[in-house]
């Protein structure tokens, strides 16, 4: 009997897939993919289940639990012109790999341009789909390029940074090929000896306690601050069960921006946080949104509700279902729009529902 999914997923809800094969090498991968395409079934790549709602019935599919594994750090290929750059470290890791273990290891050998993305739960092999960032960063900033198996042609391919089609929380692994691809390694170019990036307001605010602002020290600041957040997977934590941030935040027009700062001003919330998003859009703040529509940090409805840290997080508590999840996101999601006129997308993938609006499963 395979297990149920809620037993591999941060969000703790799900039942179990039709089948499960464990992926450790590039041959376990095309026999696994063969033989779910014979029986005709979905075929669903798993890591480290931190971005990821199943429905109580499981899911029809054939899920492919990644561990490829490996870390291999090494100097940077030659550019165009036939030189090598003595400051920078090309490291190759295996999509089955713990992201934050990542992190660490980089952060110890002094190459910088993932610290900022400490504490982030998850494998490696997830986050170019979605481009994970977090205090500034992205993973985009610094992946070379991303090695997939193509289950449209059966054959793996290194596609080149430029061709991901990055963009915020975005890729083309996510929405344009959505279900094509199974990412099996990334390469990620780092600097060595480079400074840590802190252009994240509340990472340079907390940074200026620090004596010396090394990338080990900026890591350890970050994790402390997802931390006050129940943003890192914590065994003690009540709000331990959540996908982290259940919503992105909003990308709209100038025009809807400015419409979201006269309502705040009516309601006297000052100005909201809106930040320019290229020439023509801006970026809003989801939690912002959230709580100044009266959904207050703690809520809960039934076994479901908001963390008590953070409004971006939807907790699982004991005996919450995915259909409990999805109803009260679908409650968050009526409530902002309704007040605020924007509507929120959800960030984590959804397995195993009928259909999805706007990427929330219908209630």
């Amino acid at each position: 009997m395979t297990r149920p999914l809620a037993e591999r997923t941060t969000l703790g809800v799900g039942g179990p897939p039709r089948r499960t094969h464990v992926i450790t090498s590039e041959r376990d991968l095309e026999l696994a993919v063969r033989e779910a395409k014979d029986e005709g079934l979905p075929i669903l790549p798993l890591g480290g289940g931190s971005n990821l709602v199943v429905a109580d019935a499981g899911v029809e599919g054939c899920v492919l639990d990644m561990q490829v594994r490996g870390v291999t750090f090494g100097a940077s290929p030659p550019t165009p012109t036939g030189e090598t750059s003595s400051h920078t470290e090309t490291v190759v890791v295996g999509a089955g790999e713990p992201w934050d273990d990542f992190v660490r290891a980089a952060c110890e050998r002094d190459l910088a341009g993932v610290e900022c993305l400490s504490g982030i739960p998850g494998c490696v092999g997830a986050t170019p789909i979605q481009n994970v960032g977090a205090y500034g960063q992205e993973v985009a900033d610094t992946i070379c390029w991303v090695e997939a198996f193509d289950l449209e042609h059966m054959r793996f391919l290194r596609i080149p940074s430029a061709d991901c089609e990055f963009a915020y929380r975005s890729s083309r692994f996510k929405h344009r090929e959505a279900g094509r691809w199974v990412v099996t390694r990334v390469a990620f170019q780092l600097t060595r000896g480079g400074a840590p990036t802190l252009n994240y307001a509340e990472l340079q605010r907390a940074a200026q306690a620090l004596a010396s602002p090394s990338l080990s020290a900026i890591r350890d600041l970050v994790i402390e601050l997802r931390r006050a957040k129940s943003m890192v997977l914590d065994a003690s934590d009540p709000n331990r069960r959540s996908c982290g941030s259940f919503f992105t935040n909003p990308i709209v027009s100038t025009e809807a921006a400015e419409r979201v700062a006269a309502t705040a001003t009516v309601h006297g919330f000052g100005k909201p946080p809106i930040f320019p998003h290229g020439k023509t859009l801006s970026k809003l703040s989801a939690g912002w949104l959230i709580e100044r529509a009266g959904l207050a940090k703690g809520l809960r409805d039934g076994n479901v509700g908001l963390s008590s840290k953070h409004t971006l997080a939807i907790v699982a508590h004991d005996g919450a279902t995915a259909d409990e999840v999805v109803r009260f996101a679908e409650r968050v999601r009526s409530e902002v729009e309704a007040f605020w006129g924007v509507r929120l997308v959800p960030e984590p993938v959804f397995w195993g529902f009928d259909s999805l609006v706007d990427g929330l499963p219908s209630p």
